[in-house]
């Protein structure tokens, strides 16, 4: 399988907001990227978000890598590595990868953004090489977000799996590997937990939408993400790290767990979740928010890289 710096061409498959952000990735790198999408004006809308994410990251366009088709085929024909951001919804998965499989070389790995479906139901839609398919989920916006959870199906192959997190890495991105598929992979079902509870306590009247984003913005969010919850919790016990933690603090835990909320997702609780959202940004440009917020990204990954925490 291509890998690392052999990679020169990458295929993006969809334009929308994960496919522009692999593309400015790309192009940043200096790769040659073909980006395709059957929407009537996905290349003008691409190439201005490229432009801005590539400004952002005080690099320069060259126009000249990037160029645009609307045929998938054509696209993947041409390319070293395909990633897919496509609509996610099953049967346009299995439509997609079916055409990028004919098209591609065998030994170009078809990767998918995918935030939840399982490698192995698209992958089977493949005829000719489905042990290059799987997936490799980033985190908006992955032009700044170094994690990627890669996720093989019942058929990829092992040398599918470690060309790809070989690939990434070379681009400077934290790749893990799931041992097996599950719905939603790995990350998504953790903040589905949290988000279950944050919006159970929200319908009790606990607390505010706010008050959970202040909560998390200024406690423990801020250490996870520079350990994760396993490391910060055995630095919080002391000599005695994860076991103090453990003993100490390990049986009223399940009691909490036991005493968790399971919300359903009421019209009522919905509108309380959209209500409280927009009393938090009142005053404050949505846009402005996430321009802080992307520049807050960039400086705290070198702040880590610099002092041996990524």
């Amino acid at each position: 399988m291509i890998a690392g710096e052999d990679v020169r061409t990458v295929a993006v498959v969809g334009a929308g907001s994960i496919g522009a952000s692999w593309t400015a990735l790309a192009l940043g790198r200096g790769l040659r990227v073909v980006a395709t999408d059957p929407a009537d004006g996905a290349e003008d809308a691409l190439r201005r978000t490229v432009a801005d994410r590539l400004t952002e990251l005080d690099l320069p366009l060259d126009q000249s890598l990037l160029t645009f088709t609307t045929d998938a085929r054509e696209a993947a024909a041409a390319a070293d590595l395909v990633l897919e951001g496509g609509p996610e919804r099953l049967d346009v998965k299995q439509a997609i990868f079916a055409a990028l499989d004919d098209a591609a070389r065998a030994d170009v790995v078809l990767a998918s953004s995918s935030s939840g479906l399982l490698p192995s139901s698209f992958q089977s839609a493949c005829a000719r090489h489905p042990e290059r398919v799987l997936v490799a989920h980033p985190f908006n916006p992955p032009h700044l977000v170094p994690l990627v959870e890669v996720v093989g199906g019942e058929q990829t192959s092992d040398a599918a799996v470690q060309a790809t997190v070989a690939t990434l890495r070379h681009w400077g991105k934290r790749p893990i590997h799931l041992r097996r598929e599950l719905p939603g992979h790995v990350v998504n079902r953790l903040q589905a937990a949290l988000w279950r509870e944050a919006c159970h306590l929200v319908e009790q009247g606990v607390v505010t939408v706010e008050d959970i984003d202040v909560a998390i913005a200024n406690g423990p969010g801020l250490r996870w993400a520079l350990l994760g919850p396993f490391a910060t919790q055995h630095l919080s016990g002391g000599p005695g790290g994860m076991a103090h933690v453990l003993e100490h603090l390990g049986p009223p835990m399940v009691e909490w767990w036991h005493d968790l909320g399971a919300p359903e997702l009421t019209p009522e609780l919905v509108d309380t979740l959209v209500e409280g959202v927009r009393a938090e940004f009142e005053g404050r440009p949505e846009a402005d928010v996430m321009a802080r917020r992307d520049r807050a990204l960039r400086e705290l990954t070198a702040l880590k890289a610099a002092l041996g925490l990524d």
